[in-house]
Order: C-alpha cells, then sequence, then structure tokens
C-alpha cells in the first residue's frame, strides 16, 4: 500500500468511527461549536490552531478540511461577505463535511462554505470533476488512458479548482506531514499560487526536532499517524522561504507531544505572507529600526541598525509598514536625502 493509500484508509475509517489517538486536537472557542453537530467535532483530527488571522470578509481556503468542523468554525468569523473552502481528496470525510452543510446553512441564515475533492499539493485539478469523466469514459486501452491525462490537463489549464491569486488566508491543520516527501516543494508552491498578494498562509503542523530516518518514512502507521511524514523545524521554516512567502514567524511552539526513537514531535504554527514580487524604486523612502535588538537583517539582506536611518525602495518600504514589521519601525515618507542615478536605493544592496 502507498503512503498515499493508508491516509485515505485511516482517514476514511476515523470519519466513521473515532480514532481516539489520532494527531492532537485543540479546543476552538466554544461560541463557534453551538452550530456544529458533535459528530463532526467529534471526528475532528488536528494539531493547532491557525485562524487566529482570519477576519470578516475573507476568503479562506482550509487544506486538508476533513469533516468540516474547521470551515464551518471560520464560516462564522469571516462572515455572509466572505468565503470558505475546504479542499480534502478522502470521499469518507467529505460526505462526513457535506452530511450537515443545510442544517448549518439554516442555523447560520447565509451559505458561505464549499467543498472540493482534490489533493492540497495540486490545488488546480478538480478530482470530482476527474472522477466524473473517468465514469463516464472508462480506460480500455492506451488511447483511453491518454485522453484521461488530456483531460486532467485541461481542467488545471482551463478550470482550476482554485485559481491563483484568488484566496485572503490558506489554512491548515496538521495535514502538510500526510503530503509525501517528494510532493512538499510543490505543497508550498501552490499555497504560494493561490495566494493574493498582501495574503498570508497561516499552518499548524506536525514538526520534528531532527531528520527522521528512512526507515520512520517508510512506516505506514507512523506516516498516517502523523508522525514519520513530519518535517524537521528549519526545514519546515525554509520551505516557506524558498516558496517565496516573507515576514516568516512561528506564532506558536507547543511542547512535545510525544518522542519515538529519540526524536520529539511537536505542532508548530507558522505564519507566512505574500506580496514581495515588483520593481524596487527609489523614492527616498527611509526607517529607523527602534529596538530591542542592536542591529536586524531581513530576508533580503537589508540590515537595520537600532535608532539609524536606513533608506529602502519604495517595495520594501510598503512592506515594512505591514505585519509583522509595521511595530518595529518609524517610517519617514519625504525625500530629505538626494540620491544619484548610481546610488543603490537600498543599505547595503537591494535584493528584494
Amino acid at each position: 500500500m502507498s503512503m498515499e493509500s493508508s491516509v485515505i484508509k485511516r482517514y476514511g475509517n476515523a470519519a466513521i468511527k473515532h480514532e481516539q489517538n489520532l494527531c492532537c486536537p485543540v479546543e476552538y472557542e466554544t461560541k463557534y461549536l453551538k452550530i456544529i453537530p458533535e459528530e463532526i467535532i467529534e471526528k475532528d483530527y488536528g494539531c493547532g490552531d491557525p485562524l487566529g488571522k482570519i477576519k470578516e470578509g475573507d476568503t479562506v481556503l482550509d487544506l486538508g478540511s476533513g469533516g468540516g468542523k474547521v470551515p464551518y468554525i471560520v464560516s462564522q468569523i469571516v462572515g455572509k461577505t466572505g468565503k470558505v473552502i475546504g479542499v480534502d481528496m478522502n470521499d469518507d470525510m467529505l460526505s462526513l463535511a457535506k452530511k450537515y452543510q443545510r442544517e448549518i446553512i439554516n442555523a447560520l441564515g447565509y451559505d458561505n462554505v464549499i467543498f472540493h475533492k482534490g489533493k492540497i499539493q495540486n490545488l488546480k485539478l478538480d478530482l470530482d470533476k476527474l472522477d466524473k469523466y473517468i465514469k463516464e469514459n472508462p480506460a480500455a486501452s492506451l488511447t483511453d488512458f491518454n485522453s484521461i491525462n488530456d483531460y486532467i490537463l485541461y481542467l488545471e489549464e482551463s478550470l482550476p479548482m482554485i485559481e491563483d491569486n484568488s484566496i485572503d488566508v490558506v489554512i491548515s491543520n496538521c495535514v502538510l506531514n500526510l503530503v509525501s516527501t517528494k510532493e512538499k516543494e510543490q505543497l508550498f508552491n501552490e499555497i504560494y499560487r493561490v495566494l493574493k498578494n498582501d495574503g498570508k498562509a497561516v499552518i499548524s503542523d506536525i514538526v520534528s526536532n531532527t531528520d527522521i530516518p528512512q526507515e520512520m518514512r517508510n512506516d505506514e502507521n507512523l506516516w498516517s499517524g502523523c508522525y514519520s511524514g513530519a518535517m524537521e523545524e528549519k526545514e519546515f521554516i525554509n520551505a516557506f522561504e524558498n516558496a517565496g512567502f516573507y515576514g516568516i514567524n512561528i506564532d506558536k511552539r507547543e511542547e512535545t507531544w510525544t518522542t519515538i526513537k529519540d526524536i520529539d514531535f511537536r505542532s508548530m504554527t507558522v505564519i507566512a505572507y505574500k506580496g514581495k514580487e515588483g520593481p524596487c524604486t527609489d523614492k527616498g523612502q527611509s526607517v529607523i529600526y527602534k529596538g530591542p535588538f542592536k542591529h536586524i537583517e531581513d530576508d533580503d539582506d537589508h540590515i537595520y541598525q537600532r535608532g539609524e536611518r536606513t533608506y529602502v525602495c519604495e517595495k520594501t518600504f510598503n512592506i515594512l509598514k505591514k505585519e509583522p514589521y509595521s511595530q518595529l519601525f518609524d517610517f519617514i515618507d519625504e525625500d530629505e536625502h538626494q540620491i544619484s542615478n548610481d546610488d543603490e536605493c537600498c543599505t547595503p544592496t537591494c535584493n528584494c
């Protein structure tokens, strides 16, 4: 059995009968749970709370939405002007999520949640549409098989399940670790692709304190249990940076959940922002880093000395005025310094 098949089987069973030791579910504000049926609450499997950055009116994508508990909580936070999209590849979990959807809509008074069948590492491919096509066009020959591949490309290119730059906040709760190691880079790239500029990813997942040996990676039970597919903590952070995110910070780092073969596993919630693209234009803007450290260096090699004025390009200036940086700086918008066309616009270099 492949790791993906073992995950589908285990979580399919967990959607039918509660599994006590699958991940480490957390408590959410009780006011949001009143309209959610007990069956959904009981069969929620997660490890953190990625909901702190969501606001009214947001379009939110939940990766690995399971039985629907988190989407139905988020639907109340974003309100009737917002939208919630849940993506999961498990038919049993999706059935559970949809089982009470009409009941929850009636309780809320509005309908702002939609569930898609898909893999979170490929948010372009709508598996419901693909399933329907295969049932209507079963593969009995190589020609049929090639036709299915052509239809997959058509869906991804012409009818993407989640469009580019369409999401305000991407959240996930203990699901990224279930994606195969070779597909994790694609997974982070997909999160980045679907986010709007100024959008953010808030991801709770299980991480390890050291690299996991291959013999553990090959253990289907450990993988589907959210252990052996976990990324090492620094590797997890680097994956966001490699995908193009900025402002990456650890929001929560929990105590060790469990230890297996001297490897510690814990839940960690990371917040990362999109929107660093664009030209570096000098408009004479500058910032003053207020402390508390003597100096700091950002991801683009800008060094800010405490109490000293640092000239930055317009793009960097605007980024620093937003979360998570804004409280660290004073901002000087007027051009008080004449810079020739030969000067660099940032200090020491502008690699942004």
